[in-house]
């Protein structure tokens, strides 16, 4: 279409040039020009014609020279605007079109992304200087700490030509980075000031004060003030913490001294609840580690003062009645060493005591001094034994149920119907178990104390005498005892013996002489069915020795034990005891009344 268009033009331009070259040669003839002159005019004319093809066509080539120019800016801008922006994956619209489109359309096709790309750019930029007034802002606030954030936010302004999505990644990660850097700067921060809050209002100190010591900005509460979180507050608030942590763990140890000392004398001096409340919120402080310690002005200087001058006037108090307090002490000890049956020193005996004090021999707390210490030596003397004591309660406890077994055996009407007769039964059951162990217990003991004596190179004493010599000699009256049943229990067999074989010589019912010629031996009793029965009885001297535990021994005096070894052999035994003379004259007397008796019939 294009093409026949320009024809049409071409014919109608020809036509008309040859319409006016005849009518030119007819006004040149109608002049009468020569033929010379025609040819002349026409050259010039045609030279004229020329220059003007000549102009147009310079002025073509210089339009089209421009659109090159113009087109191929527009291409490295767009390139470059490529590049900065990191848009690789744009295509530039005139390469593919090169060799087909013109140079107005490739201008026109090139333009408008080349404006996008730059408002694209703006808007990146903003990105950009708004990441940098961000990081300026940590930076400045963290002054000094990053050197590297500084030297990263000026190459930013100096390098322009890299605005792309990677670079800007980039700057994003290193922002985020410092704002959690900030986070946990001001976090720590915060931490710091709330612990260096704490000390201070423990240790009784201006907290303004003591903070404005290391950076005046962290009194500042407004919202135009920043926390200064910089390494050298950070460090300085570091340093007053540990400062003040000392300054808490010395003004403690003076206070738990302190403490100690009231304590001791609040015990001696019997104060009263009322004083003692005064301080209960120091006394107890040796209950609680440092750390632990975060009562406002419990280490105060005042709360010191005070405690100190509550023990000077207790110690001063103390000085006029040592006298007592010494007598209450020996009191104490002798009642440690009364539990644990041993016998306290006589150095600081009650009288001996007294005799000192008045005489002035005797510094009073020198003496009561001597007494804490015997009491201290009481009680590891305690603890050590603690142990054995409890098998000696243990082994006493089964004597007392031994004993009670004895004496509920003797009761004739133990099987009656009675009222708590099964209960007694049930216990009777239970004191023979307790009975039958008591042996192994007394051996067990005996190897635990002799272990025990082995370990601490001193024999172990209760009231004065070696354990092991009282269960030693436990031992051996329990042994007699149980060969003296042993015998009884023979002789009775004996006497049933006769019994039976007279009933079987004169009958069941034997006349009145020979029953008056039978001796009845002592202690016995005839029961309904006309049979003898043995009737336990406490003989006052003789027979066998009665069993003696250290509980026997309670109440007497220093020789009781020289006592108890004279009367192991004289004490009496529970149940009769029939010597073998009498049984064997019985049974003389009755093996010859036999012989001169006629035959039962």
């Amino acid at each position: 279409m294009l093409t026949l268009t320009n024809h049409t033009t071409n014919i109608h331009t020809s036509a008309t040039c040859n319409a006016l070259l005849k009518e030119l040669e007819q006004i040149w003839t109608e002049i009468g020009e020569s033929e010379v002159e025609k040819n002349r005019m026409l050259y010039e004319l045609e030279m004229e014609c020329l220059e003007i093809y000549r102009r147009k066509v310079d002025e073509a080539t210089n339009t089209k020279a421009r659109l090159h120019q113009t087109v191929a800016a527009k291409e490295a801008e767009l390139a470059t605007l490529m590049a900065a922006l990191g848009e690789l994956n744009l295509h530039s619209p005139i390469k593919p079109k090169k060799h087909l489109a013109s140079l107005k359309e490739m201008l026109a096709a090139v333009s408008p992304l080349v404006e996008d790309l730059k408002v694209k750019k703006e808007e990146r930029m903003k990105q950009f200087l708004d990441i940098k007034a961000q990081i300026d802002k940590i930076s400045s606030e963290m002054s000094g700490y990053n050197l590297q954030s500084n030297v990263f936010v000026k190459s930013l302004t100096l390098d322009e030509q890299d605005l792309s999505t990677r670079k800007l990644t980039e700057y994003q990660l290193q922002l985020r980075s410092l704002q959690k850097e900030k986070s946990d700067r001001l976090h720590k921060v915060l931490e710091q000031m709330n612990e260096v809050h704490t000390l201070c209002g423990v240790l009784g100190l201006d907290f303004g004060q003591t903070v404005s010591d290391v950076d005046p900005s962290l009194q500042r509460t407004s919202l135009e003030h920043s926390t200064n979180i910089s390494s050298t507050t950070m460090e300085g608030l570091e340093q007053t913490i540990i400062k003040l942590k000392g300054e808490r763990k010395t003004r403690t140890n003076k206070l738990k001294d302190i403490v100690a000392s009231l304590v001791e004398l609040w015990n001696l001096m019997d104060s009263s609840k009322k004083d003692k409340n005064y301080f209960s919120k120091i006394s107890s402080i040796s209950k609680f580690s440092d750390d632990e310690i975060t009562e406002p002005g419990l280490l105060s200087s005042e709360t010191i003062d005070q405690a100190l001058a509550e023990v000077e006037r207790l110690t001063k108090l103390k000085a006029s009645r040592m006298k007592e307090l010494v007598m209450k002490r020996r009191s104490e000890l002798e009642e440690i060493c009364k539990m644990i049956h041993i016998e306290p020193d006589q150095s600081t005996a009650a009288e001996k005591s007294k005799a000192l004090i008045d005489s002035g021999l005797v510094d009073p707390s020198e003496l009561l001094a001597n007494i804490e210490t015997q009491i201290a030596l009481a009680k590891e003397e305690a603890a050590s034994r603690k142990e054995i004591m409890e098998r000696i309660d243990r082994w006493l406890a089964a004597c007392e149920e031994e004993n009670w077994l004895e004496e509920y055996n003797l009761d004739h009407n133990r099987y009656s119907a009675g009222r708590g007769a099964h209960l007694n039964l049930k216990r009777a059951e239970k004191a023979r178990v307790t009975a039958s162990k008591i042996p192994a217990i007394v051996d067990n003991l005996v190897t635990k104390t002799i272990n025990w004596e082995s370990l601490k190179r001193t024999p172990f004493n209760y009231d004065g005498v070696r354990l092991v010599s009282i269960l030693e000699d436990y031992k051996v009256t329990r042994q007699q005892r149980e060969e003296e049943k042993r015998r009884h229990k023979d002789q009775k067999k004996l006497q049933d013996l006769l019994l039976t074989e007279k009933e079987a010589l004169y009958g069941s019912k034997p006349s009145p002489r020979k029953v008056n010629s039978f001796r009845k031996p002592s202690g016995y009793r005839a029961n309904g069915n006309g049979t003898m029965t043995p009737t336990p009885r406490r003989n006052s001297v003789g027979g066998t020795p009665e069993l003696m535990t250290p509980r026997s021994y309670s109440g007497r005096q220093n020789g009781y034990f020289k006592e108890m070894r004279r009367s192991l052999s004289t004490a009496p035994l529970n149940f009769v005891a029939i010597s073998k003379d009498d049984s064997m004259s019985a049974y003389t007397s009755i093996c010859s009344s036999e012989l001169g008796s006629p035959p039962h019939g």
